[in-house]
């Protein structure tokens, strides 16, 4: 039989459990531990989730039988707990951000470098059948010179004053939001699928709320409950709920991303367009099983999901025949497949296919720039 992998999860909020749900669809992982930031809610969850052992997270850590960590708390203790994780011997998958600060980030990917321990950052989108077969397809030639990209990432659970999360306090969630939450993975997606890196930023905030109410008592994000107004303290607001950022890209030519937080009926839409020489590509991550490709001298195509036409490394995130839909889920479920056979292995592979570290590096590079950008309203390089 094949030997188990055991894994930790520290942190149950909204995306903890996302990432139980994907270990259990694999086979021979074994998720063993949960961590939360007292023993008592630690003992709690893990009762409701199925969980055999419930820790603390330095009592985690001196567990020698547990292999991997997943880091999902809140963005500030990312780098603290990944750092712990990988001086304990233990490979690392953290949710995005990597840090709040760039020397953190930098620090992190050196460390995990000398240990040669398998890391892995949740860029969790990438693994949508569709964005790999686009990145296939330009690989391939069938996009052609990339003239300008085009992309937005709108969701509405902040629309109303009374919406609240520890993302909007930048001692726990960084100096950005809408662009460090979700422009992170929408700015990933982009230089990952086009091959291209982006050079320069133009960056331009605006904070609809200047005023929260914030619970007295606390809710879980996307859980639509509702408080009293003797319930709420109003609280001032430093961070963006949109974000529009004009890029350069290391071709010559140029493009744009806006995010929002605050856009009702956008629950969860990540949009890219992709405009090249020989075709224009076209997707949304609430259309995920299809690609629109736009064609000048023919009729247009709609591509939909089916592994049978597929290039062979697309296909491969594929777990059921055409017609048979998958979403987002299935995303994190394919990325762990990835990132587990290295840990099977041991050590982080030379050119890993699933995004690392690094790639965290990366990605907070940019959002610094874009930060910097909108503070000065001028152009700024990467």
């Amino acid at each position: 039989m094949t030997k188990k992998i055991n894994a930790a999860i520290v942190g149950t909020g909204f995306i903890g459990p996302a990432h139980l749900e994907a270990l259990r669809r694999l086979p021979s992982i074994e998720v063993t531990a949960l961590c939360e930031v007292n023993l008592e809610l630690a003992k709690e969850k893990a009762e409701l989730l199925g969980i055999p052992n419930a820790y603390t997270f330095e009592e985690m850590l001196e567990d020698a039988s547990i292999d991997v960590v997943h880091v999902c708390t809140p963005n500030f203790l990312h780098f603290s707990q990944s750092k712990a994780a990988l001086l304990a011997g233990k490979h690392v998958v953290c949710e995005k951000p990597l840090a709040t600060k760039i020397e953190e980030a930098e620090e992190l990917v050196a460390l995990a470098k000398e240990k040669g321990l398998v890391n892995a950052v949740h860029f969790n989108l990438r693994y949508y059948p569709m964005v790999r077969q686009m990145k296939n397809m330009r690989e391939n030639g069938e996009l052609g010179e990339i003239y300008s990209i085009m992309g937005s990432y709108l969701q509405d659970w902040l629309f109303l004053q009374t919406d609240y999360n520890w993302r909007l306090e930048p001692d726990k969630s960084g100096d950005s939001r809408a662009i460090a939450d979700i422009g992170s993975h929408l700015l990933d997606l982009t230089e990952y699928v086009t091959g291209l890196k982006v050079t320069e930023v133009m960056a331009d905030f605006s904070t609809v709320h200047k005023t929260r109410l914030k619970p007295l008592k606390a809710i879980e994000t996307y859980s639509g409950k509702m408080l009293q107004p003797s319930d709420y303290e109003e609280v001032p607001i430093n961070t963006e709920d949109h974000a529009t950022v004009m890029l350069r890209f290391d071709n010559g030519n140029k493009g744009s991303v806006t995010v929002s937080q605050v856009n009702a009926g956008r629950k969860n839409r990540l949009n890219i367009e992709i405009a090249g020489s020989k075709a224009n590509f076209e997707w949304c991550s609430e259309r995920p099983n299809e690609i629109w490709i736009g064609k000048r001298e023919t009729a247009n195509q709609h591509l939909m999901k089916d592994p049978s036409l597929f290039h062979k490394d697309a296909a491969g995130l594929i777990s059921f025949p055409g017609g048979h839909n998958e979403g987002f889920p299935d995303t994190s479920k394919q990325m762990f497949k990835e990132v587990y056979a290295a840990v099977r292995e041991g050590k982080q592979p030379e050119n890993p296919s699933f995004p690392t570290f690094e790639d965290g590096y990366r990605e907070l590079l940019i959002c610094e720039r874009i930060i910097e950008s909108h503070k000065k309203q001028t152009w700024v390089k990467i």
